[in-house]
């Protein structure tokens, strides 16, 4: 029993960081695009999904924890790395953790709660470095809230569709073998 319980955590911690370095490639390619930086950090968030729905919380955090330390030390675009630290690798796994509490309109709530901290931080800690480059129509805060929530509850909802085609694809794989 217990070396079944130890060779199931080895494959997870294994999974984990296969995924990890998935992960870190993407985000150092989203380094070297000259565009569509942003799409492919997003794409980098997509794995540590994975390693929840295949290994669980844990793995997720695993897999979310190395990619995310392993990118701000090597990723030459830190930009992406901090984005991917921030927001794209984390949000995984608040998903899974609000969505465990099965009453939809209290994880909606949740959900757009954690994107108005971590967009009031973006601002916050990057408005000198953002606001030169935007029209001064978007120099106003408001619009970029709402323009944010609108954009984040589309991601949320092909997040969860992505999710669901890639376990029942995981689950469909597990019957056949």
């Amino acid at each position: 029993m217990r070396d079944r319980r130890s060779n199931q955590s080895a494959s997870r911690v294994a999974l984990g960081g296969v995924l990890a370095a998935l992960s870190l490639l993407l985000l150092y390619l989203s380094a070297m695009m000259p565009s569509g930086r942003i799409g492919m950090v997003a794409v980098a968030g997509l794995v540590p999904a994975a390693a929840v729905v295949s290994g669980g919380l844990a793995t997720g955090f695993l897999c979310y924890g190395a990619t995310a330390v392993l990118a701000l030390l090597l990723v030459p675009d830190k930009g992406c790395a901090l984005l991917y630290a921030i927001f794209f690798g984390l949000y995984p796994m608040i998903k899974g953790l609000i969505e465990r509490l099965r009453k939809l309109p209290l994880e909606l709530v949740l959900k757009l709660v954690f994107f108005n901290v971590i967009l009031a931080i973006l601002l916050g800690g990057f408005s000198a470095l953002l606001f030169p480059l935007l029209p001064e129509l978007m120099r106003n805060t408001l619009p970029l809230f709402l323009l944010g929530n609108a954009v984040f509850l589309i991601y949320d909802y092909g997040f969860s569709k992505l999710i669901t085609y890639y376990a029942a694809r995981i689950r469909g794989a597990a019957r056949k073998h």
